[in-house]
């Protein structure tokens, strides 16, 4: 009879191994990044968006309600993502655009400058 009781403890502990290991695994290839982007455009940009490669819409606006004066650098951090590699938009003050596509934020920051116009 003590063996059947200890039976589903020891099958309980394993699936709680089995489900920690899990779980660890799979935080282990998300990781931390940030890009650096210095606004040399002359302009003020009003919006900066920073998506994974190939998602299919612009995550959240990273400025909120800030600017980034033409001149001045943002650090934006990047947390738990699989891969390095992004798509960065930014917006300024007249609506133009400037996009990169396939950044790899692991090694490289960006320089926007009016030469990135689209």
């Amino acid at each position: 009879m003590l063996s059947l009781r200890k039976e589903p403890t020891m099958l309980f502990q394993r699936l709680a191994l089995t489900l920690c290991l899990l779980l660890f695994a799979v935080m282990a290839h998300a990781q931390d990044y940030y890009v650096d982007i210095t606004n040399e455009t002359g302009y003020t940009i009003y919006y900066l968006y920073v998506s994974p490669e190939h998602a299919s819409s612009w995550e959240e606006d990273v400025l909120g309600s800030d600017v980034m004066p033409s001149g001045t650098t943002q650090r934006v951090n990047l947390q738990g993502y699989k891969s390095p590699i992004f798509d960065i938009r930014l917006i300024d003050e007249d609506d133009d655009t400037y996009t990169f596509w396939g950044v790899d934020v692991s090694r490289r920051d960006l320089v926007v400058t009016l030469e990135d116009l689209d």
